[in-house]
């Protein structure tokens, strides 16, 4: 239970103010135990976003999937895989998918990390191929690359409204993948 509320308050951090916010003084703080007890739990800041990716990112990616899998033509599935990333960006799940890049894991753990996005990554591959795409992992990278793109304006609170960011992604995505 107590892991739990830790990794619901670190979730609540890093949605807040980030991954500057996400530090043991305020994860006790938010769940009422002593510091040195926060570390029983966890060894470092990097072990609190390893853990919360191995649980938040197999659910986000099947939300992803799911999306996918309710679309009928491969342009379809394309839209549904930027659309349903970008609609998870508010999500404090994505927010400790975002910490990974904050430098912070170990290698074992970038890896982990980097083996779950490709597999969010493989999800458009198969729709890419029946497109024609003669590189159709290469195509799914980039592709990966707009909706990167798209989450880091959303994230920044750029001048355009998350709407406006979606719709050029999708826009960008399709026009892309059809060449």
């Amino acid at each position: 239970m107590q892991r739990s509320a830790l990794l619901d308050a670190a979730r609540e951090l890093l949605s807040e103010g980030g991954t500057e916010a996400l530090n043991f003084p305020a994860l006790a703080q938010r769940t009422g135990l002593a510091r040195s007890s926060v570390y029983e739990y966890f060894r470092s800041r990097g072990a609190v976003v390893e853990e919360l990716c191995a649980v938040d990112f197999p659910v986000w990616a099947a939300e992803v999937e799911a999306a996918m899998a309710e679309a009928e033509s491969p342009e379809d599935k394309i839209e549904a895989y930027v659309r349903r990333q970008l609609a998870l960006v508010g999500d404090g799940r994505h927010r400790a998918v975002v910490a990974i890049s904050a430098g912070e894991l170990d290698a074992g753990a970038r890896e982990k990390i980097r083996a779950a996005h490709g597999g969010l990554v493989a999800m458009v591959v198969e729709a890419l191929a029946e497109l024609g795409h003669d590189r159709p992992r290469l195509a799914a990278m980039l592709l990966q690359g707009v909706v990167d793109g798209a989450v880091r304006r959303i994230e920044l609170g750029a001048a355009e409204s998350p709407e406006e960011i979606t719709e050029a992604a999708v826009g960008m995505a399709l026009d892309g993948v059809r060449g």
